[in-house]
């Protein structure tokens, strides 16, 4: 027997000693879950409930792209999942459509609510009340490639905590050859830019969308214009290779595993990438800076809830307690190398002597998410404002009209 199917044979007995006592038979309903195709161990926390508990929960994976039409038609049909792993993004949207079971009592009861991951918290509220709790979470902060960090001279124990720190590293890293590279950005990806590129206005001060979320500030918000010129002097400077500008997501994070990139905007989900496909990768984490110094990320991820028109809410709720509770947090999120959903549990074992999967996880402490009903159409879609502003800005340069037109595109969908 491996070492992982004892741990998980051992922290089954432990629940089923301890903290999930066995419903009665006929008490045990049979519960469904939808989760969107992500790279999480949502299996592992099935097959662990299963195995201590009456209520069994059958799991079904939706690809991405299909999981917010899906979701939306089976509620509408009446026939909607007991629980819902969401893209926290799209859970305002779902909230404010009467779509998902108001789990505010349930929350409030929770002695650790407070330490739960607080971007993933806000977008699970609508109207003062809760309706989601976090599940997997994610956050953005900069990778860097130590071995380069040295050969250029740099300090790779005190990485950037600037923007103009950032710069002198990334120029003296493309010293050092004509396929070596200070940075790399995917920039025909809206959803990787707005990840990796707004916190940067965040830790600035700036943001992109009122404090109220209700509109749009690009145009009277200086840090927003200076950070459009940081990364047009990126490109303008040739720090970046000239594929970055085409690249649709699909190299977000492998270019940074290829050894010849300085540095990159990344999140956890590529740590274990590097880590197992390319364990001869030096690679150093640190979290994203504002101009002046700060820092923040973009708190990224699912959260789970449970589907309006559910008839066990009460057990779904039962197995999302469970979820959060410390064992599994521990022994099935912290020991895959994903980020518990409760803060104080970032330093835990198998965190401890990693330091880049220790800071990695408190970016999720700094961390942000738009709060808003048409997200997908202001930062994620490939047609969207978001893109044709990044790119109007930073590969053209013409950083005047790029904010017009983000400014005007923004409030004509936030009005419409």
């Amino acid at each position: 027997m491996s070492v992982r199917k004892a741990m998980v044979i051992l922290l089954a007995l432990a629940l089923c000693l301890g903290a999930l006592p066995l419903a009665a038979q006929d008490e045990a309903p049979q519960l469904s879950m939808w989760v969107r195709s992500i790279n999480f161990q949502t299996q592992e926390l099935v097959d662990t409930w299963n195995a201590n508990n009456e209520s069994q929960i059958e799991l079904t994976v939706i690809p991405s792209g299909e999981f917010v039409t899906k979701m939306g038609a089976a509620i509408a049909a009446g026939d909607p999942p007991d629980i819902a792993s969401i893209d926290l993004i799209y859970t305002p949207a779902f909230a404010s459509a009467g779509q998902l079971v108001d789990i505010t009592d349930f929350v409030k009861e929770l002695p650790y609510v407070d330490s739960l991951t607080p971007a993933h918290m806000e977008l699970g509220m609508y109207e003062g009340r809760n309706y989601a709790v976090p599940t997997a979470v994610d956050g953005s902060f900069i990778v860097y490639n130590i071995d380069l960090f040295e050969q250029a001279g740099l300090d790779a124990e005190n990485p950037p905590a600037t923007w103009d720190e950032m710069l002198e590293a990334m120029r003296a890293i493309n010293e050092l050859g004509d396929d070596i590279y200070g940075y790399w950005f995917s920039m025909n990806c809206a959803g990787c830019n707005a990840f990796t590129f707004l916190p940067f206005i965040w830790a600035s001060g700036g943001d992109v969308l009122s404090d109220d979320y209700s509109q749009a500030t690009i145009a009277e918000d200086p840090i927003v214009r200076e950070a459009l010129a940081f990364y047009n002097t990126i490109w303008e400077e040739g720090l970046v290779p000239e594929g970055a500008s085409i690249d649709n997501g699909s190299n977000f994070a492998s270019a940074f595993a290829a050894g010849n990139i300085g540095m990159a905007g990344t999140g956890n989900f590529a740590l274990s990438l590097y880590q197992n496909d390319h364990p001869d990768l030096n690679f150093g984490v640190f979290h994203i800076p504002g101009k002046e110094g700060g820092a923040a990320s973009f708190g990224g991820g699912d959260v789970i809830a449970i589907p309006a028109g559910t008839e066990h809410a009460e057990e779904a709720w039962r197995f999302i307690e469970w979820t959060m509770s410390e064992e599994p947090q521990i022994e099935i999120y912290a020991a895959n190398g994903q980020i518990p959903l409760r803060l104080e549990l970032v330093d835990n074992p198998y965190f401890e002597g990693d330091e880049r999967q220790s800071t990695a996880a408190s970016a999720l402490a700094v961390g942000h998410t738009p709060y808003t009903t048409v997200y997908n159409d202001l930062f994620n879609d490939p047609n969207g404002p978001w893109l044709e502003m990044l790119q109007i800005a930073i590969l053209d340069g013409d950083i005047d009209d790029a904010i017009a037109l983000g400014q005007e595109r923004f409030t004509q969908i936030m009005e419409g």
